[in-house]
């Protein structure tokens, strides 16, 4: 079953303590379609300028995105640069350009309406109100967000949030959200706004579900090399989510099809953070996905 994207398609200019790289592929839309487009048709929606490269927009497709939602507009696309430390966890944004981004309105295309599957990546909550509003019936809708929005339109997302089934979030965002110093004080603070299922990401330290009936803990998986850690929050959502369409879940369906998930997000999420850009995601074959599901089921085995 297909998976509407809404999101950011973008470039980044990202800079690490060995290297620096200009104008790469990024953003939240292009992350999350790379990812699930592995499990389950992706239909992207977003808007670049009139300089994004058509390579790019090839690349999407050629991963089984549909790039009819990526509409084209006069003027840059959106652009982010930053520095990370020494760790490769802390970073420093140094520039946020908005470009076309700024004036941002998601279109979608005849009969993507009806797609049962919808993310709503980390873009304004009044963008991701409207969205909803125009959809029909979804079977899983799924939110991402962070710290600004919290803090500038909380009354926004708090509206938007009673909207949909599952939120993700990085356990700083979760506390900020909720104002609650534990996780699990925090998630059901969150829960109480309207998801069902909320999903607190700890980078490093793996991902929490709290389902709905259950707690459900994901270690990360132990890298030999970390190169750019840039978008793995996003993949993780395109595993999560294109699992959950693959099997045809619903809202209605117990946390065993949602664990799973999981596994399948944390996999595939390492892998981005093994090379520049989308190249660890697109690096990652079905042997080596099934490996890695495989270490993090012997991680878990007592």
């Amino acid at each position: 079953m297909s998976i509407l994207v809404v999101g950011s398609v973008a470039y980044d200019t990202v800079e690490t303590p060995r290297e620096r790289r200009e104008r790469q592929l990024g953003g939240s839309a292009s992350y999350f379609s790379l990812a699930a487009a592995r499990f389950a048709p992706v239909r992207a929606v977003g808007v670049v300028g009139d300089d994004f490269r058509a390579g790019d927009l090839a690349l999407l497709s050629s991963r089984g995105v549909d790039t009819a939602g990526i509409v084209r507009r006069d003027g840059p696309t959106f652009h982010w640069s930053g520095r990370y430390h020494e760790d490769l966890i802390e970073r420093d944004t140094l520039a946020t350009e908005l470009g076309v981004f700024q004036d941002f309105a998601p279109e979608l295309p005849a009969g993507w309406r009806e797609t049962p599957y919808l993310f709503l990546a980390n873009i304004h909550p009044a963008l991701q109100a409207d969205v909803l509003d125009r959809m029909v019936a979804p079977r899983l809708v799924v939110l991402d967000t962070m710290n600004l929005w919290i803090k500038t339109t909380r009354r926004e997302l708090q509206e938007v949030l009673a909207r949909v089934d599952v939120v993700l979030l990085n356990d700083g965002e979760a506390r900020l959200l909720s104002g609650q110093r534990s996780l699990a004080a925090a998630a059901a603070a969150i829960k109480e706004l309207g998801p069902g299922r909320v999903v607190i990401k700890k980078g490093e330290h793996g991902a929490l579900l709290f389902g709905r009936d259950s707690l459900f803990s994901v270690p990360a998986l132990l890298l030999p090399e970390v190169v750019d850690p840039t978008g793995a929050g996003d993949c993780f959502a395109g595993g999560f989510v294109g699992c959950l369409a693959a099997a045809g879940a619903t809202r209605d369906d117990d946390d065993r099809v949602f664990r799973r998930a999981m596994l399948a997000g944390t996999a595939v999420a390492s892998a981005c953070p093994e090379a520049f850009s989308v190249d660890g995601v697109l690096a990652l074959d079905a042997a080596e996905y099934e490996r890695r599901l495989a270490t993090l089921a012997d991680m878990m085995t007592p």
